[in-house]
């Protein structure tokens, strides 16, 4: 008499793969956190070069990179300076103006004095739109391709005053943000030295290129009722807003204030 086996797998057998199942989606898992935190750090040390690199310059040169004048800071440097254009009204006032034209040339200027590297191309001539100057890259980008932006603006959320600041550029994911927030900062999105972004008015250009979209999007504020989205990106953004991961936006860029 024959009896047929029934084929199948065994429950060990279907242990086996489940338990490689798992540790394949927590290898993914944990590789994906390795790759956010090191875009994390990346953004934190860009920060820091920058801010560094400003500063030695004008401790070596005792002027601000972007607002030397172009004929003084090619016979301080040695080397061809072509930004701020000799024309400029604001050029030499002692402070690096919300203009396209002193925002690139602080890149030219502090690449060329070897302060900062970064492979960037140091400007050529004076940005004739918001369309060439992202186009040029006179400047660094940040890990997703977003253009840093060093002005003198209150180009951020909060309670905001006309400072020195580095907007870090967009296409950051909101998870990235509060990562990098909690990192150096007090984990929220309008107060402390780093925040969200927010158009302030003082200059379309700058506006169309870095401050969009708005604060609300990236943000959600902490009501009884639960997070909601803000009227947001003004000057008067409550202090209790939090960073909306929920929503997974993918456009959330910030500022550094010095």
């Amino acid at each position: 008499m024959n009896i047929n086996k029934q084929k199948g797998f065994t429950l060990v057998e279907i242990a086996i793969v489940l338990v490689i199942i798992g540790l394949l989606l927590g290898g993914i898992l944990k590789g994906q956190e390795l790759i956010n935190s090191a875009r994390v750090r990346n953004l934190a040390d860009q920060n820091s070069g920058i801010q560094a690199a400003y500063y030695g310059f004008i401790d070596r040169y005792r002027q601000v990179p972007g607002d030397f004048g172009s004929v003084a800071a090619s016979q301080a440097m040695g080397v061809t300076i072509v930004l701020p254009a000799a024309a400029s009204t604001t050029d030499g006032n002692g402070q690096l103006d919300n203009t396209l034209e002193e925002a690139a040339a602080v890149w030219e200027q502090l690449a060329k004095s070897q302060f900062l590297g970064g492979g960037f191309t140091p400007a050529t001539a004076v940005p004739a739109s918001e369309g060439a100057y992202v186009t040029d890259r006179v400047g660094p980008s940040n890990a997703f391709n977003g253009a840093l932006v060093l002005t003198r603006n209150q180009g951020y959320t909060g309670t905001a005053s006309i400072r020195l600041n580095l907007h870090m550029g967009r296409n950051v994911p909101v998870t990235i943000a509060r990562e990098l927030d909690v990192k150096v900062d007090d984990g929220l999105p309008n107060t402390g030295v780093l925040r969200l972004t927010n158009t302030d008015g003082s200059s379309t250009t700058f506006d169309a290129i870095e401050f969009l979209p708005s604060f609300a999007d990236c943000a959600t504020n902490a009501t009884a009722n639960g997070p909601t989205n803000t009227a947001g990106g003004n000057a008067a953004a409550n202090s209790t807003d939090i960073y909306d991961i929920f929503d997974d936006f993918q456009d959330c860029p910030q500022v550094f204030v010095y």
